[in-house]
């Protein structure tokens, strides 16, 4: 059985090498090279026991700050685009504790299948990606921002998660590069088996593998279309010519609303704008942080990458544009500066932006949909989790294929 994923980010090229590994022919088309996307300069943490939703209730204390404040990092700003609104108003409806909790649990599961069938990847294929498992510290700046961090780890423990809430001084004795931020810190919660990696790393190797064992690549060649009969696609339509197989999987991120429509099919898939940057780091014992670290009030993320520090952040629903402003990228380094002052001499900061695709809940779409070909299945919507659920949805995807 021949089938053929459309996407060349991580969570395509995983499902591709899960239906490599159960025997299936397998083919990978992507406009770009492999990992060009979301996956290139994404947050670089595989946050496997932390999976706090965005659509959260406490988004509604926040909505004047996303729609008006230049300087937050979540940010709002309202188009002439019915998917925007849509998508916003769902966002909105499930911003309630119910909905987030059920969307933790849903997500912690498939965390856990991720981190397995990685770990299979990681023994299988052996990619130079700057692997680590040292750890993650996500802080708080507050007793308040603490206590309410409290319920999300109860909630979290109660699914098999082992982390526990740590003082600032414990902060610093398990991330001594955070002496220097004792005074902004009420307290972290402390996850000892998250992991670190660098996605584009991790890419980049999983297609020379894929190709080694037989898979087919077309690169550079844009999806436009779709041949269907009798409620299945025969045929996808690039600017290559066409490409025929018997089974199709979407995992073409931001791209995969636009591209369902033409299935008649209705993915809630909207582009979460994020940004990093990446600095070379100073290896001075304490200087810059080995443990990955999160800034809940800055919604920052810190990443040791061999030796350079991954810091990404901030979630922009401003649609398509992939502009990158100076402003943005400065705050980032002002929060470096900040948290880790001498992690780096910042000279070179590597600026980067991606289209996180996202659902209003923060679920992924995995699997078959109504309305859509029955033989066409989407794995997309992975919002900030991409790299983190990518091998579990592939997983998945597979599975409903054998």
């Amino acid at each position: 059985m021949h089938v053929c994923v459309l996407g060349a980010g991580i969570v395509g090229l995983a499902t591709a090498w899960q239906l490599n590994r159960q025997g299936f022919e397998v083919s990978v088309i992507d406009r770009a090279a492999p990992g060009a996307g979301a996956s290139g300069g994404n947050g670089a943490q595989l946050s496997y026991s932390y999976v706090q939703p965005l659509a959260d209730p406490s988004i509604w204390k926040q909505l004047p700050k996303l729609l008006l404040s230049p300087s937050s990092p979540l940010k709002l700003r309202p188009q002439l685009d019915p998917l925007q609104w849509r998508w916003g108003l769902a966002f909105l409806a499930a911003c309630n504790a119910r909905t987030s909790r059920g969307t933790t649990m849903r997500l912690l599961a498939l965390a856990a299948e991720s981190r397995r069938a990685f770990e299979q990847m990681l023994a299988d294929v052996a990619p130079d990606c700057d692997f680590s498992a040292t750890g993650k510290l996500v802080l708080y700046a507050s007793a308040g921002a603490l206590e309410g961090a409290r319920r999300q780890l109860e909630l979290q423990q109660a699914m098999g998660s082992e982390q526990r809430l740590v003082t600032p001084e414990e902060c610093i004795a398990i991330e001594p590069a955070l002496a220097g931020y004792r005074a902004r810190m009420a307290g972290a919660i402390h996850t000892p088996s998250e992991c670190a990696a660098d996605c584009l790393k991790v890419c980049i190797a999983l297609e020379r593998a894929l190709r080694a064992r037989g898979v087919r690549f077309v690169l550079d060649c844009e999806v436009r279309g779709f041949d269907v009969r009798n409620d299945r696609v025969t045929a996808v339509q690039t600017g290559a010519g066409d490409v025929e197989a018997d089974a199709f999987v979407m995992a073409l991120g931001a791209a995969s609303h636009r591209l369902g429509r033409q299935l008649g099919a209705y993915l809630p898939v909207y582009p979460l704008k994020g940004y990093s940057i990446t600095v070379d780091v100073d290896p001075a014992p304490g200087a810059a942080p080995r443990v990955s670290v999160t800034d809940s009030a800055r919604k920052v993320v810190f990443a040791r990458i061999g030796s350079r520090l991954r810091v990404a952040g901030m979630a922009e629903l401003v649609g398509h544009d992939a502009s990158i402003p100076a402003t943005r990228i400065e705050t980032l380094a002002e929060a470096t500066r900040a948290v880790f002052p001498q992690a780096s001499r910042f000279e070179v900061l590597h600026p980067w932006t991606g289209m996180r695709p996202a659902t209003p809940t923060g679920v992924p779409i995995i699997g078959r949909l109504a309305g859509a070909p029955s033989n066409m299945l989407f794995n997309t919507g992975h919002g900030a989790l991409g790299f983190t659920l990518a091998f579990g949805s592939a997983q998945r995807v597979a599975q409903s294929l054998v």
